[in-house]
């Protein structure tokens, strides 16, 4: 398409979001402690109601943590610019500025090994887990992604590739390969941020939700519809106001491609961000998923150029085979749900199936044939990812049926109220416990872990809460 470049390379921006509790708090939860999230309890009187969190100036006391964190990371190089707060009560987030993308993963596991380390010393306890409170937001790590050439252009920078390259049709093309990917392979999308805690985040409270598509904005959806049917000129974002209704402030002009908080995947500007990750994940997989699929793309377009097809030929072909995946819409409405339905598009809602994507014919063909990982190193992986996701259900199994049986049926029982309910329960999970301790299958013994997590501990999670509300504090 008439620019040389040295090569392609991925760049990324974490952010990283956590809690930040009271460690004294966090010590009397065997729950907390263990499995990294509370297992039982009802959501008190007041939660994220007053959105006062958010807007609020920072604590002091977590203030000084997040500072002594930002030094810290600055002495091992590592740029922790961003420090906020975030919406539920506890919850904060930092970030870095972008990066190559080898260095930003093994740097945000630094930060967040410095996380749990300094946080001790001001007697906190950092939560990394993506749903440690029911009831409240849970925590993300946002994967902003972009592709760049070697010289330092952004490829996703529209302005910045007619500058640089002089060729409107560049921009165009990338991003729908981009949407090809997407739509083409979702399933691995979704198999990428199974961790074990996106089981109860996605779906609501700005996590997006289980179903896979892309967020365009309205001008670059106009922009890419256009382009698909024929139209060529440079993509220049149409500008976006908002009047506050205030003499002081006035009107104010805001980026034309702001961020849909429902998409698992929107275009931001410049980069799309990833938003469905875990915040608890390493995200070499993620990032490696997003760069194979792309670049099968890439392949896919490139070898019908190079047999004599033009660019934006081969691009709006795909856009048409592929719109779809596009939504620009509230991604938590009942009304999305039927749609995509309808559309044909992947929805994987528990952890356990997305897992198992990873062993599906076509992503061995695909992760094989450009030379990223064999079959044997894909089933490897998706095999860890079952594991841990059963050690991590057994554990919070085991610790439910200890804290109902040890501590909560003797208070309760001593305030004088009826345990019967709450014993069939905890009966229940012991039984589908033992299920699960007895089978051998992995693949299996996920699919009971899943069960056991989602359907009986839930169940016996509801009783037991309801119980807490009629005993006297004293005695719970």
């Amino acid at each position: 398409m008439g620019h040389t470049t040295a090569g392609v390379q991925s760049n990324i921006g974490l952010e990283q979001e956590f809690f930040l509790i009271p460690r004294d708090s966090y010590d009397r939860r065997p729950d907390l402690q263990q499995c990294g999230r509370t297992i039982l309890g009802k959501m008190p009187p007041r939660g994220q109601e007053m959105c006062d969190h958010y807007m609020a100036p920072m604590n002091q006391h977590a203030l000084n943590c997040l500072r002594d964190i930002q030094h810290e990371a600055f002495k091992l190089g590592i740029p922790l610019k961003t420090r906020h707060r975030e919406v539920a009560p506890n919850q904060y987030e930092m970030a870095p500025y972008f990066g190559h993308v080898t260095s930003q993963i093994d740097q945000n596991l630094l930060v967040m090994q410095l996380c749990e380390e300094i946080a001790a010393k001001y007697e906190l306890a950092a939560l990394f887990q993506e749903k440690p409170f029911s009831g409240i937001n849970g925590s993300g790590k946002h994967n902003n992604w972009s592709l760049g050439t070697k010289e330092g252009l952004n490829l996703m920078n529209a302005g910045q590739v007619v500058e640089v390259t002089g060729n409107v049709d560049i921009f165009p093309v990338i991003m729908a390969a981009v949407v090809t990917a997407v739509d083409k392979h979702s399933d691995l999308m979704r198999a990428a941020i199974a961790d074990p805690g996106n089981d109860f985040r996605l779906g609501a409270m700005e996590a997006p939700p289980s179903i896979i598509s892309t967020y365009l904005g309205e001008s670059l959806t106009e922009y890419m519809e256009g382009f698909k049917e024929g139209k060529r000129g440079e993509y220049k974002p149409k500008p976006r106001t908002v009047d506050t209704g205030c003499e002081l402030f006035g009107t104010l002009e805001v980026p034309t491609e702001d961020r849909n908080r429902t998409s698992p995947f929107p275009y931001g500007g410049h980069r799309f961000e990833f938003r469905a990750v875990g915040s608890a994940q390493n995200v070499s997989l993620v990032n490696t998923v997003l760069n194979t699929m792309c670049a099968d793309a890439f392949k896919e377009f490139a070898d019908k150029i190079e047999g004599g097809m033009k660019p934006a030929d081969v691009a709006a072909a795909a856009l048409k085979e592929h719109w779809k995946i596009i939504f620009n819409g509230n991604g938590y409405s009942e009304e999305w749900k039927a749609e995509a339905g309808k559309r044909g598009l992947c929805r994987i809602d528990s952890g356990v199936e997305a897992m198992e994507q990873l062993g599906a014919a076509k992503n061995l063909e695909m992760f094989a044939k450009l030379g990223v990982m064999s079959e044997e190193e894909l089933m490897a992986r998706r095999d860890i990812a079952m594991e841990h996701y059963i050690g991590l259900v057994e554990i919070e199994a085991g610790c439910m049926i200890d804290m109902i049986t040890q501590h909560i049926v003797p208070s309760v029982k001593e305030a004088g109220i009826s345990t019967a309910q709450m014993e069939a329960q905890c009966a229940k999970v012991k039984a589908k416990y033992e299920e699960l301790e007895h089978e051998q299958d992995t693949v299996k013994k996920a699919k009971i872990a899943r069960e056991l997590r989602l359907d009986v501990m839930a169940e016996a999670r509801k009783v037991v809460d309801d119980v807490e509300s009629a005993c006297p504090a004293k005695n719970w």
